[in-house]
């Protein structure tokens, strides 16, 4: 994310303009000076001291190790970085940098999330339903992606919301859960998230819900995006 994804500036999508411009295709390339390891049924198979990480546009970031740190017979080179391959995420067990797991995809270190108290109005329906309508709320900012609204529980009808059976993760905030909203017998989907235990940059949203606007009719008076 952050760099290649969403709106950021090496996005296919990017929000501002490069002056001069820059080819769509960049692909940027820097030293991770990170420990990685990569294992496949309890044996390491990447172990690496000198990572590139790799940035390509509309993807995250993938990790490039030296070839003589890696023994996975499926590894395939790294165009942008001769000398270098990379393992498929998902063909691992597990990653992790120095001691701590990584999960999802390798983290961005351009990737930053600011949550900020704010006034900014939230009015959430769900079949014609008010689930929130107050000012108290908080604005999650996160690098390339459109700001989020969320609201402590005691502000919204949790007494029509259901926990569902879908979680998500993300390597910034960490696992979400989701709840659905029952109203006059009518089941919709998902409308709802929260992240119970976050990760450490965002333990401000701790049980706190926001809402898809897919799935609920939501109005804020957030800037509109340009």
């Amino acid at each position: 994310m952050s760099l290649t994804t969403g709106r950021g500036p090496l996005s296919r999508n990017r929000a501002g303009r490069f002056q001069p411009a820059v080819p769509d295709d960049v692909v940027y390339v820097e030293p991770f000076r990170r420990r990685v390891r990569g294992l496949s049924g309890g044996t390491t198979v990447v172990d690496s001291e000198r990572v590139l990480l790799v940035h390509r546009p509309g993807q995250p970031p993938t990790y490039a190790f030296p070839a003589d740190d890696v023994s996975w017979p499926a590894a395939t080179p790294v165009p942008e970085a001769p000398g270098h391959v990379q393992v498929a995420w998902d063909a691992l067990d597990a990653w992790f940098e120095e001691e701590e797991p990584v999960q999802g995809h390798p983290r961005n270190p351009y990737h930053r999330i600011d949550c900020l108290r704010s006034h900014r109005q939230l009015h959430v329906e769900v079949a014609g339903t008010r689930l929130v309508d107050t000012r108290d709320t908080l604005v999650l900012h996160e690098t390339a992606l459109d700001p989020k609204l969320y609201v402590e529980r005691e502000l919204v009808r949790t007494d029509l919301l259901v926990r569902s059976a879908t979680t998500t993760y993300c390597p910034y905030k960490g696992t979400a859960t989701w709840f659905s909203a029952i109203v006059d017998g009518e089941i919709v989907a998902d409308v709802a998230w929260s992240y119970e235990d976050p990760l450490p940059e965002s333990t401000p949203i701790a049980g706190l819900l926001s809402f898809d606007e897919q799935r609920a009719t939501v109005t804020h008076d957030l800037p509109p995006q340009p």
